[in-house]
């Protein structure tokens, strides 16, 4: 069901309820594969943007093992934690050593978000970087419990006017760490395809949320062709 704010804009959701946690990782993979290969055979590149969190690195892992050109990838992020380099939080170091690491996309082709001490430098530098690029042929994004995705938190600028900058810094994040850097809502909706990952019982209020309209950050992504929901299925059911 759309949801419709007070500024106009219309999120269009599809949902894809899936069995388990394998099956709904068995489906994001296609789905990636399937539009890095559009991608690639019609316009030469595939610019991703991955989403960090526990969910997608089994499907980071899987992704090694796919056909494709990765010459042809170009990776960015959603948001990164202001964590050193290699600390395991990290988003890109969890998508490197599960994935980036064993497959041949050129170095100069992903683009980690450097914020380990600045997080504004980071974030204008990011900016600079993703101001070389039109629209995202595809953005992976997860769910939080409390309705955030990305590091965009309830309560706090996301983001999502036509105005708004490109990356945004965030200093009081409600979870640790408290500084990071996020991809604005409306650079995040500026994509060909847009799929959230939602997985675990924690996230089951969040769903219903989305569900019944409530204005979560997660709702205010809001690409021309509308997003995609792969989800265990047990989270669409109320409990009586």
């Amino acid at each position: 069901m759309p949801t419709l704010h007070a500024d106009r804009t219309i999120q269009n959701r599809r949902w894809h309820p899936c069995a388990d946690a394998c099956a709904l990782e068995q489906r994001v993979l296609e789905a990636i594969r399937d539009a890095a290969r559009h991608a690639i055979e019609h316009r030469g590149a595939f610019h991703i943007v991955l989403a960090g969190g526990s969910t997608p690195r089994r499907i980071y892992a899987a992704l090694r093992d796919i056909q494709t050109d990765w010459h042809a990838w170009h990776v960015y992020f959603g948001d990164e934690r202001c964590l050193p380099e290699a600390h395991s939080e990290r988003n890109s170091h969890m998508a490197a050593s599960a994935w980036l690491e064993h497959v041949a996309i050129p170095a100069t082709q992903i683009h980690p978000i450097r914020c380990e001490t600045d997080p504004a430098k980071a974030a204008a530098e990011y900016a600079q970087c993703l101001s070389r690029v039109g629209s995202f042929d595809m953005v992976l994004l997860g769910l939080g419990e409390d309705g955030h995705t990305a590091s965009l938190f309830p309560g706090q600028d996301i983001g999502d006017s036509p105005e708004a900058s490109d990356t945004l810094v965030v200093l009081n994040a409600p979870k640790p760490p408290a500084q990071r850097v996020s991809l604005s809502a409306h650079r995040l909706s500026n994509t060909h395809q847009v799929l959230f990952m939602v997985n675990g019982e924690s996230k089951r209020q969040a769903v219903q949320n989305w569900q019944s309209g409530i204005d979560i950050p997660a709702a205010r992504i809001t690409p021309a062709r509308g997003v995609d929901i792969y989800l265990d299925a047990a989270l669409l059911e109320t409990s009586a």
